[in-house]
């Protein structure tokens, strides 16, 4: 009997209302380890420029993730080690296209990768890519919004902003660190996993993937809590496409079930 895959995991990628697609995305399972990774980077650039930093980060990650995950001396400190390596090799990768291209050529990219060890997750996150934890019921987003959202949001908290201005807000979206061949202000990469039980989902995405709210995602996880990843995915892609924003962002969209207690 063929053993079960220790994760349930799909991805969608949409290009929205906008002319080219910048996302990237991969996932991979690796059932003789237990292991598997997710990967969303959202690219910024003209003239398809964020088409290309995006390529770039998920194929340094690919490369760095993939060197241990199939290696036969497999140890956790290493893989751990490999996480902020894909991030470094991806920012080299940008500088040297932007580099290659001549003076004044700009582009860059969020990076938001997981690293699913059994039932441990690690993740490193640079930019404002969300990863939410849905568990009982209850949604929350676990990593480090790195744009200017969360300075806006503690003005609203301190009564100098109403909530309403602060949706739209002009710096809202404006992101305070990003891959882009230079140094690398933030990035949120915690040592210690989290841990995940059968019950739990993981939801990774563009940013594109909040033009519908974090309440919206939890009632749609409410409602399919024990569909399958790619019931959930499905979902969320339809909520998108029935709000119809004439303005929607490329999404990305990654889901990930524990399915093994």
């Amino acid at each position: 009997m063929l053993a079960q895959p220790a994760y349930d995991i799909a991805l969608i990628l949409d290009k929205g209302q906008r002319e080219t697609q910048e996302d990237a995305v991969a996932a991979r399972m690796f059932d003789s380890s237990n292991s598997a990774y997710v990967v969303v980077a959202d690219g910024m650039g003209g003239h398809a420029a964020g088409e290309v930093a995006s390529e770039l980060v998920v194929k340094a990650w690919r490369e760095a993730l993939d060197a241990e995950l199939e290696g036969t001396a497999l140890t956790e400190a290493a893989l751990l080690d490999a996480l902020p390596l894909a991030a470094m090799q991806a920012n080299a990768l940008i500088s040297n296209h932007c580099e290659e291209q001549g003076s004044g050529y700009n582009m860059g990219s969020t990076l938001l990768g997981v690293l699913l060890l059994n039932n441990r997750v690690y993740w490193i996150s640079i930019g404002d890519s969300p990863l939410y934890l849905f568990r009982d019921g209850v949604l929350r987003q676990i990593n480090e919004d790195h744009s200017m959202a969360p300075v806006i949001d503690a003005q609203v908290a301190q009564g100098t902003l109403s909530e309403a201005e602060a949706q739209v807000h002009p710096d809202r979206n404006q992101l305070t660190s990003v891959i882009m061949g230079r140094a690398i202000p933030k990035v949120d990469c915690p040592e210690n996993p989290l841990t995940l039980t059968a019950s739990d989902t993981l939801i990774l995405g563009s940013d594109g993937l909040q033009y519908i709210s974090d309440e919206k995602i939890q009632t749609i996880l409410q409602e399919n809590a024990a569909a399958w990843a790619q019931d959930i995915a499905d979902a969320l892609w339809q909520a998108l496409r029935a709000k119809g924003d004439p303005d929607q962002d490329n999404v990305s969209i990654g889901v990930v079930k524990f399915t093994r207690n």
